[in-house]
């Protein structure tokens, strides 16, 4: 792969990087611009959003039919670096989880009408959006084939019954995608369903506390009290419900890495700029060769990282399924997030645990990067399976006509 991006991704960066250091980063500063789950306050967010918008860098992520600009998964990797400068970075631009991976799902998948309907509102920023997946024991989580939520078909559409947990931005989110078991088959079992906030039948069980900060809308236990769906909320055709998972859980753990990487290189800018001006016992902690050491062996885990990202941003783009090269950046920068912000916080001392930074938001975020869209030990468990399978050849590099 050739590593030079093409000027128009420059310009992008160059002009998300600008935003980010004038527009949002002053915001993070502000003690009112903050909610109570410590994100930024939604009436913040839509002033940042409408400027975003007035700038042309709104859904990056999008082909412009959609509504985006097309950058393709290359471009969003360097942007989104750029956009995680800032811990309020991602939203302002439409890029953040959930509602992220579910206009990347419904732009592949969904029917011009469902497009119109379920993913036009999420582009407009009019409304949010949540992927109802994930179960509590002894239900579906990493392993989709354990799901026991059921859609019963009747004449008339389907019934939905069955409890979700840890749905990302469910409270405030008007637009769902459902996973639900419709057969028995192990490849063609799961069906993607659309509903709304209104529908009846389902309802919010609780708000799940964490130890982190929050995403806006929280992480929900959702309960479906027998839910009747139309036969139209299918998404993309009955049994392809594994099909969408895939599609969709594939790219947001990419992206994800691609936030992360930019959160990673905020804390190394805060222990760099802190050690540079630190002194204790005559010498600046810049000069000391244990912080030398912490800040050199960081700046080589985010390049590694970035390498990692970049190449299975690029082969994405080249219709490959990435699926080792996803589960290798995965691991590297989930573990890479909260090893930049503990060397910081170590670099800080007292100013590190305090909140007179984002460290400490960031290192209690940082924990759930190991856990998110597959536990570190299930990737790696995908890439033994790989190895298993190819042998030498995991390592193979790609050749013409190979």
């Amino acid at each position: 792969m050739d590593f030079t991006i093409s000027p128009r991704i420059e310009d992008y960066r160059a002009r998300v990087a600008r935003f980010v250091a004038d527009e949002i980063m002053p915001v993070e500063e502000r003690a009112e611009a903050w909610d109570a789950h410590e994100n930024i306050a939604l009436d913040w967010l839509e002033a940042l959003r409408e400027k975003a918008r007035d700038e042309g860098l709104w859904c990056l992520q999008l082909a412009p039919e959609t509504g985006g600009q097309g950058l393709g998964r290359v471009g969003m990797a360097v942007t989104y670096e750029e956009m995680n400068r800032s811990i309020f970075g991602p939203p302002v631009f439409n890029s953040a989880a959930p509602d992220d991976g579910n206009m990347m799902v419904l732009e592949k998948a969904a029917t011009p009408e469902q497009r119109d309907r379920w993913l036009a509102p999420i582009v407009a920023g009019a409304v949010r959006s949540s992927f109802a997946m994930t179960e509590p024991h002894p239900g579906g989580g990493s392993d989709p084939g354990m799901m026991l939520t059921t859609a019963r078909k009747t004449d008339n559409g389907y019934v939905i019954r069955g409890r979700k947990w840890f749905i990302t931005g469910a409270e405030d989110a008007d637009h769902f995608i459902l996973v639900a078991r419709t057969s028995d088959d192990p490849r063609r079992g799961l069906t993607a369903f659309l509903h709304h906030r209104d529908d009846p039948g389902w309802r919010i069980d609780r708000r799940i506390p964490i130890m982190g900060p929050e995403e806006h809308g929280g992480h929900c236990e959702l309960v479906y009290a027998d839910m009747e769906l139309p036969a139209d909320r299918v998404l993309m055709g009955e049994g392809m419900g594994l099909k969408i998972t895939q599609m969709r859980l594939g790219p947001a753990r990419l992206t994800h890495c691609m936030r992360w990487l930019g959160l990673a290189k905020r804390c190394a800018e805060i222990g760099r700029e802190y050690a540079a001006n630190r002194h204790g016992f005559g010498v600046r902690l810049s000069d000391r060769e244990s912080i030398q050491i912490k800040l050199g062996d960081l700046a080589m885990g985010i390049e590694t990282g970035r390498l990692l990202v970049m190449k299975a941003a690029w082969a994405l783009d080249q219709g490959s399924f990435a699926k080792k090269e996803v589960s290798m950046a995965k691991i590297h920068v989930a573990n890479l997030l909260h090893k930049a912000a503990d060397v910081a916080i170590q670099i800080n001392g007292a100013r590190g645990y305090s909140q007179d930074t984002v460290l400490e938001w960031i290192y209690r975020y940082a924990r759930q990067a190991r856990l998110v869209d597959g536990a570190d030990e299930v990737h790696q468990m995908v890439l033994n399976r790989h190895l298993a399978e190819e042998g030498r050849d995991f390592w193979r590099w790609e050749a013409p006509g190979g």
